[in-house]
């Protein structure tokens, strides 16, 4: 009988006791998926031409860090690209950030820089396209992937045109993220 009351006991404090506190997932839709924003890893995480990294000087610094990204100012015909995909999980938006800059000898035209946001399942659009009179200090733009219900890739591209003659512009990119949002 000893053994059937302590059973008894031991069920109700099983069944109707109070439930051990735990601890909340993480938000899936919180966090920076671009693996190297600043450049300070070269191009580990891009896709990228081999002389798109550069160090900053004082003449030219970074906007934080040590390194950018710089396209074009060679006065050649040409064209350079850096590209990076990252992950969307299902029910999460993207915010792309990026700061630019440009430094230009050019009058007309002529050498660009376009950054595109393409999304799996919808067109790649260019978000930005900048010239030789874009501002000589960094600025910051942003672009952004609306939420979906299904997993997506997303592609950031910075793809930049110089012509030869009729001055010499560079392009510079640095601090890139891409931040997840719900």
């Amino acid at each position: 009988m000893k053994v059937l009351v302590v059973l008894a006991a031991a069920l109700v404090v099983t069944t109707g006791g109070a439930q051990a506190p735990t601890t909340p997932a993480p938000a899936p839709c919180t966090a920076q998926v671009q693996v190297n924003p600043s450049f300070e890893r070269g191009t580990a995480g891009w896709t990228a031409g081999p002389r798109m990294v550069v160090l900053g000087t004082p003449e030219r610094p970074a906007h934080t860090g040590r390194a950018y990204a710089t396209f074009a100012g060679l006065d050649v015909t040409r064209t350079d690209l850096l590209r990076s995909t990252v992950t969307i999980p299902a029910g999460c938006g993207l915010d792309v950030k990026f700061f630019a800059r440009a430094g230009s000898t050019e009058t007309t035209r002529g050498d660009y820089l376009n950054m595109g946001l393409g999304v799996s399942g919808e067109p790649p659009k260019t978000r930005f396209s900048f010239a030789f009179d874009m501002r000589t200090d960094w600025q910051q733009y942003s672009a952004v992937a609306s939420v979906a219900a299904t997993e997506r890739t997303a592609t950031i591209t910075f793809l930049s045109s110089e012509s030869a003659g009729g001055g010499v512009t560079t392009f510079d990119v640095d601090d890139v993220t891409a931040t997840l949002h719900p």
